[in-house]
Parts: structure tokens; C-alpha cells; sequence
């Protein structure tokens, strides 16, 4: 940590610890270099991801299992966690479910229509194609 000076003799890294409400364990700590493994494994698994983003945990597992490295699906969720990967798929609209539809007011009410040109009306129709509607 840079916070705390452990060369320094006047504060001892105890009582700099209790000052900045930091573990001591925290000061001690150094992380391990990542295995030359793992940043392979991460790699293809960002190369598979990249190709085909739809792809879960167990599509990516059996993937790599097909081009014959042994991995397992914990791991390999372990690592799209680390990398921030999740696949894209529509998930459940529960919020639809309830959703009541929308009453609009209606606008023409009290309204004396005495003149022509002065409401008008139109219909909506959709008409199915191929691609969509239109």
C-alpha cells in the first residue's frame, strides 16, 4: 500500500494501519503473477467470446474441451467473471406480464363538431411483410 511507509521508523506499520482503518494483511500482500496457462485459457476464451458472443460458460467449456484442453466450467465462469464476459440472450420480459394497457382520453369529448374540416380521423393498419410490419 502506498499509504502506509513500512521504511519509515517513526510510526510503527501497526499503529499507521489503526490510523487509516487498513488491514495489515493488506500491507503485506503481493499478488502472484498470473500462470502462463491461465492467460492462455483467458485469451482463447476472449477469442471465442469475440466470435460468437451468444456463447455461455458451457458452450465456451465445451469448446475448449473440443480443441483439447481440459477445463472446467467453474473455471472458465471464474474467468469470464474476471473479464467482465457475459453471453447476450433475451432474457424473461417479467415486467410485461403485469403491464396494463394504456387507456388514452378521449379528446372529442364536449367538443361541438359543427363545421367540416374541423376533426379528423385515421386508421392504423399494419400489414405483415416479410421483414416486418409496414
Amino acid at each position: 500500500m502506498a499509504l502506509v511507509e513500512r521504511e519509515n521508523g517513526e510510526v510503527s506499520v501497526v499503529a499507521q494501519c489503526e490510523l487509516l482503518s487498513v488491514h495489515r494483511s493488506g500491507v503485506y500482500y503481493v499478488p502472484r503473477p498470473l500462470d502462463e496457462r491461465e492467460l492462455h485459457i483467458q485469451r482463447r476464451i476472449d477469442e471465442i467470446y469475440t466470435a460468437c458472443p451468444f456463447y455461455g460458460v458451457r458452450k465456451i467449456t465445451a469448446q475448449l474441451r473440443s480443441e483439447g484442453q481440459f477445463v472446467n466450467h467453474k473455471a472458465v465462469a471464474r474467468h469470464m467473471q474476471v473479464m467482465g464476459l457475459r453471453a447476450i440472450y433475451p432474457g424473461p420480459n417479467l415486467s410485461q406480464r403485469a403491464r396494463q394497457p394504456t387507456v388514452y382520453p378521449y379528446l372529442l369529448r364536449g367538443l361541438k363538431i359543427e363545421q367540416p374540416n374541423q376533426v379528423w380521423g385515421v386508421d392504423i393498419t399494419y400489414i405483415r411483410l416479410r421483414s416486418g410490419w409496414m
